[in-house]
């Protein structure tokens, strides 16, 4: 069938994909400008994991500052070329992503970086909780209170701020999917006013276990 050109054009501006996948889209879905953007942005996301042993060298830094000072966010978010990096949707993006965690608190970008030790110590109280239960329904319960945790602590396993139903690593996906480069939140530091420095909470910690 014959697509629209003006079509196209709008598909374009919303998904930032390419001329001939908007026009493939539009035509496979008998020109639903709607369908046509589903259908992208599900192929999107289903390459997304494709996308990911790409090298992602380029990116950003940013910052943000939060109630009057009192909390701060500094974010590295890499991408593979510098013509992404200065995208407008891309910024926009990691913006969205320093409010993200001035918002909901993320320790940690993802479960690879929470200490083995901490793991251990939470399995151990979930476990704790459910003793008596037969062990298949313990092994259950624990999995599911563990994932429970990293969604909690885990930055990419959390709700999305602006859209609780989406998690970030969902988010991360579809701006794949958008800008056709991996995408990778690298590393985060949130800074709150007058709490504890690691140093300063270690000290506490083992004054406690000393009394």
């Amino acid at each position: 069938m014959e697509i629209d050109p003006q079509l196209v054009k709008q598909l374009r501006e919303k998904t930032n994909a390419g001329m001939m996948d908007c026009k493939r889209a539009l035509a496979e879905t008998g020109g639903d400008l709607e369908k046509a953007e589903t259908a992208l942005r599900t192929k999107g996301i289903a390459g997304a994991s494709k996308k990911a042993a790409r090298a992602t060298k380029e990116g950003i830094v940013a910052s943000y500052i939060h109630l009057q000072g009192k909390v701060g966010v500094l974010v590295e978010v890499n991408c593979e070329t510098d013509f992404v990096a200065k995208n407008e949707g891309f910024r926009e993006f990691v913006k969205d992503i320093t409010l993200h965690i001035a918002a909901a608190h993320p320790l940690y970008v993802s479960r690879d970086e929470v200490p083995e030790k901490l793991v251990e110590s939470e399995r151990a109280i979930y476990e704790a909780q459910v003793q008596g239960k037969p062990e298949n329904v313990i092994s259950k319960i624990v999995a599911g209170k563990l994932d429970k945790f990293y969604s909690t602590v885990c930055m990419l396993e959390q709700g999305f701020i602006k859209n609780p139903d989406q998690t970030v690593k969902e988010l991360v996906a579809t701006k794949i999917a958008a800008l056709g480069e991996n995408i990778v939140i690298r590393r985060f530091t949130r800074y709150l006013v007058g709490e504890p420095l690691s140093s300063e909470a270690a000290l506490a910690s083992g004054a406690a276990e000393a009394a």
